[in-house]
């Protein structure tokens, strides 16, 4: 599967404690993002399933592009919005 260059998506459940943490950090940011509710679309429940060899809905999973994290720490998700260019001194995570 194929995503948009850049493009962050969450893909989770809104009835699930860490993909709302998720989504509210990511708007403290300035982030935008793609939320993917994997119990109320079928296909974003197929589109998570793709990205695992288990085939199991895995959430709270973050696509910041095509890297693939699942469930990361604030220091994990940290690392990689720095490393592929989404943090700007403008938007930094919490104690950044």
């Amino acid at each position: 599967m194929k995503y948009q260059d850049g493009k962050i998506i969450l893909y989770g459940a809104q009835r699930c404690s860490k993909t709302v943490y998720y989504q509210q950090l990511l708007q403290s940011m300035g982030l935008p993002f793609d939320f993917r509710d994997v119990e109320v679309s079928e296909t974003a429940a197929q589109e998570l399933i793709n990205l695992y060899e288990t085939r199991r809905l895995n959430f709270p999973t973050l696509m910041l592009g095509t890297k693939k994290l699942r469930n990361p720490s604030d220091e994990e998700l940290r690392k990689w919005l720095e490393k592929l260019g989404y943090l700007n001194e403008g938007n930094r995570l919490y104690g950044g």
